[in-house]
């Protein structure tokens, strides 16, 4: 999409095209209103009715420095480009089209296939469909809903996290106890071999 937003760049506005969009001879493309800006630009003189040149004049692409000769209607008398506006209207379509929302495939039972997976088995350990449980070689053992285990799992995991957070600042806390009972040591040492060496002197 990148590569095609960049073919619909104005080369005046540096905008999207604005409708409606006009070919020059040299098959670029401008918006009118950009065509009409560079044409009076390049024709001052020329009369105007409504803010638009009336009558023919000239001015060269602003991409290839082409020169556009136009008649007596002006930029009016500019063929359209009905194909770029097309697109142009697709591609908008297209950005605001929501994105179809992905579908997350639920694991189905390897022994009842049509059964999704929906609880699991505390005695066994193993995640399980409803069947199983009633019918297959779960139904004496203990279950609960899927949906409560992953609760329960995300609650331990984050409780666990916290914790290693919380030993994390206790164990930074006494490595710099430590750093500064050696500081002091360090200094207490030095300041006795120097009071050392004065009594020697």
């Amino acid at each position: 999409m990148d590569s095609l937003e960049k073919q619909l760049i104005c080369p005046i506005c540096l905008e999207m095209f604005t409708k409606p969009v006009v070919i020059l001879p040299c098959q670029h493309n401008l918006c009118r209103k950009c065509a009409n800006d560079i044409f009076q630009s390049s024709n001052p003189y020329l009369p105007t009715r409504g803010g638009t040149v009336a009558t023919g004049g000239r001015f060269r692409c602003p991409s290839c420095r082409h020169e556009v000769v136009l008649d007596r209607h002006g930029v009016y008398g500019l063929q359209r480009n009905l194909l770029v506006e097309n697109i142009i209207d697709m591609y908008k379509q297209e950005c605001i089209r929501p994105s179809p929302e992905r579908k997350v495939d639920q694991p189905v039972c390897e022994v009842h296939e049509d059964e999704k997976i929906n609880i699991h088995c505390l005695t066994c350990g193993i995640p399980t469909c409803s069947m199983c449980k009633v019918f297959g070689s779960h139904k004496d053992c203990e279950v609960a809903p899927l949906n409560s285990i992953y609760q329960t799992q995300k609650t331990e995991l984050s409780d666990g996290i916290a914790m290693m957070v919380g030993n994390n600042d206790r164990i930074q806390g006494i490595i710099s106890q430590l750093e500064e009972t050696c500081r002091t040591i360090e200094d207490s040492l030095q300041i006795s071999q120097l009071h050392s060496q004065r009594l020697h002197d």
